[in-house]
């Protein structure tokens, strides 16, 4: 049922979680013309290989795969996150443990 609250203008973005829309309505909301546009990194399934998924066949959707959010200062920012947290590691002094038992707990191990 299409959301007469938005405008036939209207973009949805949705680079969140696919279940915060219910199944069917964004395409139905669509095909009535409110929202008019749609921008979707998350799918109902993933990975999206069925070429007949209906959101495909629209003109008015923009889609990009689950990293539609990451700019390029977040990637550094994050690589740079996890370069440390090795070589901390490595080095016998591991930063950022959630679990600071974790490791001391063989029932955890592989």
């Amino acid at each position: 049922m299409p959301n007469p609250a938005l405008e036939p203008t209207a973009l949805l973005v949705n680079t969140s979680r696919a279940p915060l829309i219910e199944s069917g309505a964004l395409v139905a909301a669509l095909k009535a013309g409110r929202p008019g546009w749609a921008a979707v990194d998350a799918y109902e399934e993933e990975p999206l290989l069925d070429t007949r998924y209906p959101l495909f066949a629209m003109s008015n959707v923009v889609f990009t795969p689950h990293i539609g959010c990451i700019t390029r200062d977040e990637y550094e920012i994050q690589f740079s996150d996890v370069f440390d947290q090795i070589l901390a590691y490595a080095a016998g002094k591991p930063i950022n443990v959630v679990n600071p038992k974790a490791p001391e707990d063989t029932n955890l191990r592989c």
